[in-house]
């Protein structure tokens, strides 16, 4: 399971929008310099929004605003996402553009061409049409892991 912490700043019936400081996981990944996450992160400030589901073990409802929370996404999910979101259009875009070339022969390379938007296009909808087709868009969200309560006492100390 890949775990992040953050604060809870809106609360919904099933989930909660959490703000995160993207450095954990991008602190010890070997390609941060050349990342392009790292280098968004580091141009919004390196804070982001993430909506993270109710998990079995801990409820929304069981939130409160500015408590520090842990969301979590299993290894799987991001194996999975990043196949459908990175092979599933490349692969349809190199088809589309032998598909292109086949059916005009020697006309020139913009059948070719036509054809790997095409298939780009049609990946890049399909990647936004199968979780939901599937019933999986779940499966990609983050979920609550666990909820450390932050209480006024902690904050004024924290502070002072």
């Amino acid at each position: 399971m890949l775990r992040e912490s953050g604060r809870v700043v809106a609360i919904e019936s099933d989930a909660v929008w959490v703000e995160t400081i993207r450095s954990s996981l991008c602190g010890s990944c070997a390609a941060k310099a050349g990342c392009g996450q790292g280098v968004v992160a580091r141009a919004a400030g390196g804070k982001g929004l993430v909506r993270a589901l109710a998990s079995p073990n801990v409820l929304a409802g069981e939130c409160a605003l500015d408590d520090e929370v842990e969301i979590e996404l299993p290894e799987s999910a991001i194996l999975r996402g990043s196949i459908l979101v990175y092979l599933l259009p490349l692969l349809l875009a190199v088809c589309g553009a032998l598909v292109g070339d086949y059916l005009t022969g020697d006309v020139g390379d913009v059948p070719a061409i036509a054809g790997f938007i095409s298939g780009l296009a049609l990946g890049f909808l399909l990647v936004r049409i199968i979780p939901a087709w599937t019933g999986q868009r779940e499966t990609f969200e983050p979920r609550l892991a666990a909820i450390r309560k932050s209480t006024p006492d902690a904050n004024v100390l924290a502070s002072g």
